[in-house]
């Protein structure tokens, strides 16, 4: 059976992991002749960053042409005295729960209903038969009562062939559904899914501070949605994608998930800055986070040899013999029999560190690596991907996130000129009803010192903090930020402003430079050029 997600959510519930294993096998040996071979078990949200969690109250949701079922799992002794339901653990202390498991499948299972019908068209709807039963997979059952009948409980003997009871849990539903009724269609399933999918897998995006956490949310996109089902069936995957079209994201979704099921994982990139900025915000247990050239040291200090698996982030910057060789060390398998994602931009990001070597791509592609491309951008509004896409030519996917701000280009002669420009934007973004300081930073091909910094005026100049790879790690400050652009790859901020952007000697370097740059506005980006010979 497809599991979604590939493995279990974090759960206390070990009796949960365990059920939902034998859901992962169930139908294997029919997968190919059996209707049930299209089931997929969607697995009750356990994140610990998310808002909310829509269907929180449903462990399983089983979705097929045969109908909707939704299954509460409870492990341990079972009881119900004077109307009064009671869980015991392996310690033998019990537990009073709020209601019967029979009245709580039944009531997520409306609640499930009305929200899927609400969604969705009646047409759709009406093509499923919905239902729901309890699993005891610690006891035996042998009661009766008014609330259930005998073929809604899975209980120890009914877990042990999962395949069974489930395909007589559909048959039970059907009759007391009475209607005959053709299995649902290809489409409605995929609509259903598709509906379930986003609000079932929330993450946490890239720009949401801790604090923000109850405010904003983002859910998978359906390109992110297909390259976790690939890197399920894939040991080993490619994924290529433009800047904002949510690699890192992605990347510390799977290294959630990886963990989760009790793999040591290792999250790779070249950058300080974005390894402490991550290692910092991001911090998952079984996840470590390294630049590559210190994953042995990284492996020491986790008590281990090597890694179970590997996610490299920005991976064009580790497109040489070298970087892969460490790599390769580092992984049970290497990087040939390994479990590995490998993201990477094919564009212009990797001019910092040397052009990436077309060989150590070939190589990687040589050990049976599965290919997908990320194509829609989650990051930059519609003005910002039209901007970048029409003036350096790069792919960074389609849609965009929304209208927002046109992009505002100024050019001037010196760089006095673009020092008061900048203190004149600056001014504007952040008057009334502006962004806060925290919302804008600066970017520069050039250090601090080198940059335009000098020639504002003292009082605003205080106001800047300068970014280093430690600052990363309370990124963004509640001051307007300064950095080199080549150090915030990877990064983002809601509005950017790029400075000291006139011609350089070097070409790539300059088109590096804008690309990066441009790409790390999410609403708002302002680029003030200078075109005389006295910059």
């Amino acid at each position: 059976m497809k599991m979604i997600p590939s493995s279990p959510h974090d759960t206390n519930s070990s009796a949960e992991r365990r059920f939902f294993d034998r859901l992962r096998a169930a139908f294997e040996q029919s997968k190919h002749s059996d209707r049930n071979a299209e089931l997929t078990a969607f697995h009750s949200l356990n994140l610990t960053r998310h808002a909310y969690k829509r269907f929180g109250e449903i462990d399983f949701v089983i979705l097929g042409p045969q109908g909707i079922l939704v299954l509460e799992v409870k492990g341990g002794g079972i009881g119900c005295h004077d109307g009064v339901w009671y869980s015991t653990d392996r310690s033998g202390a019990s537990h009073r729960l709020k209601e019967s498991p029979f009245r709580q499948a039944e009531s997520a299972m409306h609640g499930l209903r009305n929200r899927v019908e609400a969604a969705l068209s009646r047409s759709i709807c009406a093509q499923f038969v919905w239902g729901y039963g309890v699993v005891f997979p610690d006891c035996v059952w042998s009661a009766s009562g008014a609330e259930w009948d005998r073929a809604m409980v899975a209980d120890l003997c009914g877990v042990k062939n999962t395949e069974r009871w489930l395909s007589g849990l559909f048959r039970y539903w059907h009759e007391r559904d009475g209607r005959q009724r053709e299995p649902a269609t290809a489409q409605a399933v995929t609509q259903v899914a598709r509906f379930l999918r986003p609000e079932l897998d929330v993450g946490v995006p890239l720009h949401v501070t801790l604090d923000e956490l109850e405010e904003r949310v983002a859910a998978l996109t359906e390109d992110q949605m297909d390259l976790l089902d690939i890197v399920d069936a894939n040991p080993r995957v490619i994924c290529t994608g433009g800047a904002g079209t949510g690699k890192t994201f992605l990347g510390l979704e799977l290294a959630r998930r990886w963990a989760g099921a009790g793999k040591q994982v290792l999250l790779a990139c070249q950058s300080p800055w974005l390894k402490h900025w991550l290692e910092k915000r991001f911090a998952i247990a079984g996840v470590s986070v390294s630049v590559a050239k210190a994953a042995a040291t990284t492996a020491r200090r986790s008590g281990i040899e090597q890694f179970d698996a590997l996610i490299v982030d920005e991976g064009q910057d580790l497109l040489n013999m070298d970087a892969l060789d460490r790599l390769d060390r580092m992984l049970k398998g290497g990087l040939e029999q390994g479990r590995w994602c490998f993201f990477h931009d094919v564009n212009n990001q990797a001019g910092y560190f040397g052009p990436p070597d077309a060989d150590a791509l070939a190589m990687l592609e040589s050990y049976s690596a599965a290919r997908m491309p990320l194509k829609r951008n989650c990051r930059n509004t519609r003005q910002i991907l039209s901007e970048v896409q029409s003036a350096l030519g790069a792919d960074m996917g389609v849609r965009g996130t929304g209208d927002g701000p046109e992009v505002l280009h100024r050019e001037v002669e010196t760089r006095e000129d673009i020092a008061k420009l900048l203190a004149t934007e600056i001014e504007r973004l952040t008057g009334p009803a502006g962004l806060t300081p925290a919302e804008i930073t600066i970017l520069s091909p050039q250090p601090l010192r080198h940059s335009v910094f000098d020639f504002l005026p003292g009082k605003l100049a205080a106001k800047i903090v300068e970014l280093d790879e430690f600052a990363l790690r309370d990124f963004p400050p509640a001051q307007i930020s300064f950095a080199e652009i080549a150090n915030f790859k990877g990064l983002e901020n809601e509005a950017v402003i790029l400075v000291d952007l006139h011609r350089e000697a070097d070409v790539h370097r300059s088109v590096t430079d804008r690309y990066v740059g441009m790409s790390r506005a999410r609403s708002l980006l302002i680029t003030i050029d200078g075109n005389g010979a006295s910059i």
